[in-house]
């Protein structure tokens, strides 16, 4: 579930290894170049963190972040 704090929303996904991980990571991108809206995010082995907020709005959440959030769930299956 996302979590808005400190001006982001906030999202942690955890898949069975690095593959998985980075396979969701391959799919994020394309949705958020497909939208024009690129996340913050980390990945270290199995877990993938991502925060959002709209750099040209002044690095607050806008519709653009609560957008890519629901686009990156369906793609996660949530």
């Amino acid at each position: 579930m996302w979590k808005e704090e400190n001006n982001t929303l906030n999202r942690s996904f955890e898949f069975k290894n690095f593959i998985e991980a980075f396979a969701f990571m391959t799919t994020v991108a394309l949705i958020a170049e497909k939208m024009n809206h690129h996340p913050n995010w980390s990945n270290v082995y199995n877990k993938v963190n991502i925060s959002l907020n709209t750099h040209d709005a002044g690095d607050v959440v806008t519709d653009k972040d609560r957008k890519l959030a629901e686009a990156i769930d369906k793609s996660y299956g949530n």
